[in-house]
């Protein structure tokens, strides 16, 4: 606990502070966000917002889980571990995906980045990565990082997938995780905020985890088959700081913005998180603010091709996706969005957590 605790002090403290100096380095370089023609035209204000803070965020993590490993071996404890790692691994392998998007951004001074199958290949490439790399390192109990089962809040028996499937699976978890934050990021601190929730619970259920583990001696009922859920919550607490202190900054109205750099590593660690802990169908619930946020989109422009094809005039079913630009153009001021989906996020972060522990307790 200590060292969560230690991840998360130096974590915030790393974010908080480094972040006014990336914003000050970032308006002498020229470094805005462009801001989309076709969007709200109250955006067009936010036009040259220094933009890739998500380095901050990446950085502020990494930095927060050195600090405790440091604690740890100061105090005899164990260094980092494999399923640590290999999350940190994600998460700076996609935040390099979107880092690419933003400088193709900045550089041709629009606000488009990378092509959609450029993307993909970067998410595919730093997926199968992870994917193949999770199944390895196994501990003395013989159990991976991660599991070839799908899982709910543990491993779900009737679920078995073989290695291949695993990682189809482990693909399309970590690119619509990443996909799905992406597209919340659309509003002053929205994903930073929503995100940083998300993280908290992870931290909580990978500790819970930890206190309950199946040993050698047998498998204890209600234990959980997770090799390294202490080194999880060391994580998830850096994250969920360095997102807290990315706040600060990025609130409205924003002094930054996450860009993709920031957002592509934030769903990436998600998914890492929900893979590694095998709670992968529990992270729909948590993330249950960015699961509508996509299906919003995939909603848009499905009835509009589909309309287009019946009628030959394509129809919308919001005013503009994704759905929270939808209230924006229905007059809904931005902060208020802004708060009430961080509701819906408390919410859904709740309901998840409290579906955890029901069958923790139950076990």
């Amino acid at each position: 606990m200590r060292t969560a605790l230690a991840a998360a002090l130096a974590a915030l403290l790393t974010s908080i502070l480094v972040t006014p100096l990336v914003v000050r380095y970032f308006r002498v370089r020229g470094l805005g966000q462009e801001i989309r023609d076709d969007g709200p035209q109250q955006h067009m204000v936010k036009r040259g917002t220094p933009t890739m803070g998500g380095l901050v965020i990446v950085g502020a993590t990494v930095i927060g889980y050195a600090v405790a490993h440091l604690v740890a071996l100061a105090q005899g404890g164990q260094g980092p571990t494999a399923s640590g790692l290999l999350a940190l691994l994600l998460m700076v392998g996609l935040g390099g995906v979107g880092f690419l998007d933003d400088v193709i951004k900045l550089r041709r001074q629009r606000n488009l980045g990378l092509r959609a199958r450029a993307k993909f290949g970067g998410q595919l490439a730093v997926a199968l990565v992870f994917a193949l790399l999770a199944l390895q390192f196994r501990d003395r109990l013989g159990r991976a990082p991660a599991s070839t089962h799908l899982s709910f809040v543990r491993d779900i028996p009737a679920a078995g997938l073989s290695a291949v499937g695993f990682v189809v699976l482990a693909y399309v978890i970590v690119t619509a995780t990443s996909n799905s934050v992406n597209l919340t990021d659309g509003l002053d601190g929205l994903a930073a905020g929503a995100a940083s929730m998300v993280f908290g619970a992870y931290a909580l259920i990978s500790y819970l985890q930890a206190r309950h583990p199946c040993g050698p001696g047998g498998l204890p009922v209600g234990c959980y088959q997770v090799r390294d859920p202490r080194d999880l919550a060391i994580v998830a607490a850096a994250a969920m700081s360095a997102c807290f202190g990315f706040l600060w900054w990025n609130a409205n109205p924003a002094q930054i913005f996450m860009g993709d750099t920031g957002s592509m590593a934030l769903g990436g660690l998600m998914a890492g998180l929900a893979i590694l802990s095998r709670t992968e169908l529990l992270l729909v619930v948590l993330g249950g603010l960015f699961a509508v946020v996509a299906l919003s989109g995939i909603i848009q422009t499905g009835w509009f091709k589909y309309t287009r094809h019946r009628t030959g005039t394509g129809r919308r079913v919001f005013k503009m996706a994704p759905i929270h630009h939808h209230f924006e153009l229905k007059g809904w001021a931005e902060v208020t969005i802004i708060v009430r989906f961080w509701i819906i996020t408390g919410i859904a972060v709740a309901f998840g957590v409290g579906l955890f522990y029901a069958e923790f307790a139950g076990g």
